[in-house]
């Protein structure tokens, strides 16, 4: 348990993100963790490296809306302060707090006061004997890291810690991570550390995250992005809601690439109805299809959308069309429509939906297909040049 929060043991996976003020600005650094926690943080860390920054976790987590984790690093005596200040679990990284004497006296007020330990490997800052022992930082060499720490813990009969072994490699990553998950029981802490700004950081977390959590592996997780950590958050709640690991609590929006059939901007609309609905309680799958033709039947698992047609939005719920409205009208009525639709439920608002809509939504999807011929991509003419070209060669035969 960090704090109210259960991390393993079939808990939901949880989301993590560190803030990147001054502990010691306990307002700005609040404002971070309530910022946090409505982007879907469940746990946020805080650094403690200076006596002010103790005394600012004092302050903060009284006042905090999620459980507070303080990293340690070098220093015993800024961890035993973190834990005066109250705070709901500790973070030490054993390639920086080495001297076996301090790990075993932390270990003891930790289980004195019922506080977990969160074992914080990390491939950069691996213990130089175990660097030279494997001749790098190897999966085998980060596993070994957590094991010795696990080893001094036990010696204390402490227990009640999770495990993390973080680089920014991701396969070396991945491979750390199955390799602890063989020899521990121990909740594990997911995360590909230092992965770098976005886009490129997020893809980089997420191909290291998402391969584990697909494996069964992995109990709590932090995106480490150099941008915003509400963005940390953010991603760390959309992947587990992407994969199923999370209940929903946010818009899930999908939108069609956009081609030659697009009859609007997909790509405004949908930029426009995603900053619409993203910071609104709307648990809904939601798309944004550029036409008429195929829009609602490609996107009819969608639990409401809107697809374009001749200067018109037709909107749709799980594939049937409940109204139509001018293409300035689009992304309010998405937003409207989405809002009475959690308020309202599904069976209120099909029985709400205007008659009259879809037979001119048909309309407009006939008269597209029309303009621009059944054959809109010249399917047909390619199965004639084929069969043309099958036919001319020696010897061909249609026989079987």
């Amino acid at each position: 348990m960090v704090g109210s929060v259960p991390v393993g043991g079939g808990a939901p996976i949880t989301v993590q993100s560190m803030t990147t003020t001054k502990t010691a600005d306990v307002e700005g650094t609040l404002a971070q963790i309530y910022a946090l926690k409505a982007a879907g943080a469940d746990i946020v860390r805080c650094t403690c490296n200076e006596k002010e920054a103790a005394e600012g976790l004092a302050q903060i987590v009284p006042r905090s809306p999620v459980p507070i984790v303080a990293d340690i690093h070098f220093h015993v005596e800024m961890a035993l302060a973190a834990l005066e200040a109250g705070v709901d679990c500790l973070r030490l990284n054993p390639g920086n707090l080495r001297k076996a004497e301090e790990i075993r006296l932390v270990a003891r007020e930790c289980k004195d006061r019922g506080v977990p330990v969160r074992i914080g490997v990390n491939a950069g800052s691996l213990d130089p004997r175990l660097m030279k022992k494997y001749g790098g930082a190897t999966p085998e060499a980060l596993v070994e890291s957590a094991q010795v720490e696990l080893g001094l813990f036990a010696e204390e009969g402490f227990d009640n810690v999770k495990i993390s072994v973080k680089a920014s490699n991701v396969p070396l990553m991945i491979e750390a991570y199955r390799q602890l998950s063989e020899v521990t029981d121990h909740p594990l802490h997911l995360g590909v550390t230092e992965a770098g700004p976005p886009p490129a950081g997020t893809i980089k977390s997420t191909a290291g995250i998402a391969t584990l959590l697909c494996e069964g592996i992995g109990d709590t997780i932090r995106y480490s992005l150099t941008t915003d950590p509400v963005e940390e958050a953010k991603a760390g709640r959309v992947l587990l809601e992407a994969l199923g690991l999370r209940k929903r609590t946010s818009v899930d929006l999908i939108a069609c690439p956009a081609c030659g059939r697009a009859e609007i901007d997909v790509y405004k609309v949908a930029q426009e109805a995603q900053a619409a609905l993203e910071n609104r309680q709307i648990p809904l799958q939601v798309a944004v299809m550029g036409c008429v033709v195929n829009g609602p039947g490609e996107a009819r698992s969608a639990d409401l959308g809107i697809a374009a047609g001749r200067h018109r939005g037709h909107l749709f719920i799980r594939g049937e069309i409940v109204r139509v409205v001018p293409e300035d009208e689009m992304v309010a009525a998405l937003v409207d429509e989405a809002e009475k639709l959690v308020a309202e439920g599904f069976e209120a608002r099909l029985a709400a939906a205007d008659k009259t809509a879809a037979t001119e939504a048909e309309a407009d999807r006939l008269a597209l297909l029309d303009h621009r011929g059944a054959d809109a991509n010249g399917s047909q003419a390619r199965v004639d040049l084929i069969a043309k070209r099958l036919n001319s060669q020696p010897g061909a035969s249609t026989e079987p």
